[in-house]
């Protein structure tokens, strides 16, 4: 597992820190999604958070900081939706609800995947690195998930096509986020997770299949 870059804070009180850092990830989450990320001040983001410019700077150093504050949150909570389903099930039946939950969770968090996708380019380059790890440690599980239904005999793929469909799924999930302007207009996100696992275990169901 990636190690999480430290947010230098001048607080002990890790309760404290917890919930004030949720607050100003909201607050950053709301102004990078109204102004930009570069042209939100950190003055703004201690106003929408409720506190002085003084407090902010308790708990981060730099707006950067908050902007990796918002990319970790949403890795822990994918990491936390997905850990309630059993990596090594085996079944079709726990993919299809680990791709329901996954794509849900990007529904409700919409905003925060917006912004992360278009905005990591200007962390530190450590913490941008932090970031593209987390996403292959999401690849991961799903392809892990995938493998335990390799070992049952439910699916049929090679380390290749499998390591492919594992990316494929969190890159459907995501374009949810940042392609919902469009597709928002055709589908709900109920239909839109029905007829994404259908083309994708159509996909996969019929890999080793040949076709003209």
């Amino acid at each position: 597992m990636t190690d999480k870059i430290r947010v230098e804070t001048s607080v002990k009180d890790e309760s404290l820190i917890e919930t004030r850092r949720k607050q100003i990830v909201r607050a950053g989450v709301n102004l990078f999604r109204e102004k930009g990320f570069h042209r939100a001040t950190t003055r703004e983001i201690a106003k929408a958070a409720g506190f002085s410019i003084g407090t902010l700077y308790e708990y981060i150093r730099t707006k950067e900081d908050v902007l990796y504050l918002v990319c970790d949150s949403i890795f822990h909570e994918v990491m936390t939706r997905l850990s309630h389903f059993p990596t090594n099930a085996g079944t079709l039946y726990e993919l299809k609800e680990a791709i329901k939950q996954y794509f849900l969770l990007i529904d409700s968090m919409f905003d925060e995947f917006t912004i992360m996708y278009q905005e990591t380019k200007s962390l530190p380059k450590e913490a941008m690195q932090y970031v593209l790890n987390k996403e292959l440690e999401m690849v991961a599980l799903f392809q892990e998930i995938l493998s335990s239904c390799v070992g049952s005999g439910v699916l049929q793929m090679d380390d290749k096509a499998l390591y492919l469909a594992a990316n494929h799924l969190v890159v459907q999930g995501q374009s949810w986020a940042f392609r919902r302007w469009a597709i928002q207009k055709h589908y709900t996100i109920e239909e839109y997770i029905e007829m994404q696992t259908a083309l994708f275990f159509n996909g996969i169901l019929h890999f080793n299949e040949q076709s003209i």
